[in-house]
């Protein structure tokens, strides 16, 4: 695993303290999970849109691909 560096200012490093005591893990296991949901949301978000665009443009697709 890689680490990454993200600043917060002192209002939501305290915020993702209080969160993370409150649920009895580490704040950096709570920032974890965070990415990780919001990473899988906007893979499905933009996967969506891609398919609604491949649809709506499949005659122009097809005609370029040829």
């Amino acid at each position: 695993m890689e680490n990454l560096i993200i600043r917060l200012d002192r209002g939501d490093r305290a915020e993702l303290a209080d969160l993370a005591d409150a649920s009895g893990r580490t704040p950096e296991d709570v920032a974890y999970d965070a990415v990780r949901q919001y990473l899988r949301a906007e893979r499905a978000r933009v996967g969506g849109e891609a398919a609604r665009l491949a649809q709506r443009h499949d005659a122009l697709l097809k005609r370029l691909g040829q």
